[in-house]
């Protein structure tokens, strides 16, 4: 169900290039491919210093429903993937852990979701502990 393409319109992060950059953000766009039927292929489009830049990740599936691991180098490194709502038509909200800290993205169908789908997304956010000060929006053009 999470096949194909999608775009990131939100996130909220304690992430400080974020905070440092986030009038420079650029549209960007992700295409899911489900493998195996169980572990996720995401390929990320985005447009850095005027060039394009394709980031592949391979998210592993876990015991639990929804929830999967990204591996980077060595144990500190692994990423919990929780898929916390979805609409496969429109929407779905992921949640990104690594230690202690915490992150979580908005992904649509097309570049502009529904406010309800904003609202949504900005609960999810307040529940884990995040704000408005931390949550950025994407642009829809590039």
């Amino acid at each position: 169900q999470l096949s194909g393409k999608w775009f990131l319109v939100g996130m909220a992060s304690h992430c400080s290039y974020l905070a440092e950059h986030s009038h420079q953000l650029e549209a960007t766009t992700v295409t899911m491919t489900v493998l195996d039927g169980q572990s996720l292929a995401i390929s990320t489009f985005r447009k850095l210093d005027r060039m394009c830049w394709e980031i592949r990740q391979h998210y592993l599936p876990t015991q639990a429903p929804g929830h999967f691991l990204l591996k980077g180098e060595g144990d500190c490194s692994k990423v919990n993937v929780v898929v916390g709502e979805t609409d496969p038509s429109s929407f779905v909200i992921l949640y990104y852990q690594k230690g202690r800290s915490i992150s979580v993205k908005l992904y649509g169908r097309t570049s502009k979701v529904s406010d309800a789908v904003v609202d949504k997304f900005e609960q999810r956010v307040r529940a884990v502990g995040l704000s408005e000060d931390v949550t950025y929006y994407f642009p829809t053009y590039g």
